[in-house]
């Protein structure tokens, strides 16, 4: 399951980050995207959706919302 595909207001847990594109990659990383890292989807947008990680609020496009893989928090 990828974030886009998320239920609103319910923590999962980052199991990978599927792409070819590194500096996709690094980006998420710095904002402390990265396997094992509890994340929360805030709103779904018509382009994206608005999501939490370590208290802080992100918008991501669609793109980066289907290259997360999650799955449900223990």
């Amino acid at each position: 399951m990828n974030l886009a595909e998320a239920v609103l207001e319910k923590e999962y847990k980052i199991v990978a980050i599927e792409t070819d594109d590194e500096e996709m990659e690094s980006f998420l990383f710095s904002l402390g995207c990265y396997s094992g890292e509890p994340i929360t989807v805030i709103s779904h947008l018509k382009g994206g959706c608005v999501v939490s990680i370590k208290d802080a609020r992100y918008n991501f496009d669609m793109q980066l919302a289907e290259a997360i893989q999650i799955t449900e928090a223990a």
